[in-house]
């Protein structure tokens, strides 16, 4: 699930259900919001995808908390980065993984 789309979706891995972060993702990108997401005290869940009997090599990334919608956490910025930061959704997205070290609004105080 990209940062466009609000729609929330779950599936049961292991027995479990979950809310799915995102699917149909390479291995670096399940990586790092594996990795993310752990730093986040989520429990993730991951799920190679299959084309027929064969491996895809995508995957799909979930966690426990079925109220988890990335959308929200993203830009509520309940996230936190491996260095202490918000996430941003650029950050969220692996578009600049440049952080700085004030945080940045979308709205400026007058």
């Amino acid at each position: 699930m990209s940062l466009n789309k609000g729609k929330h979706i779950i599936i049961e891995i292991d027995g479990v259900r979950c809310s799915v972060v995102e699917s149909g993702v390479n291995e670096s990108r399940m990586k790092f919001l594996k990795a993310l997401l752990e730093l986040n005290k989520y429990e993730v869940k991951v799920q190679a995808e299959k084309q027929g009997e064969e491996l895809s090599g995508n995957y799909t990334v979930a966690v426990n908390d079925i109220m988890f919608n990335p959308v929200i956490e993203v830009y509520k910025r309940r996230l936190i980065s491996p260095s202490g930061h918000k996430v941003t959704p650029a950050y969220w997205l692996q578009i600049s993984l440049a952080e700085t070290p004030s945080e940045v609004n979308y709205y400026t105080y007058s």
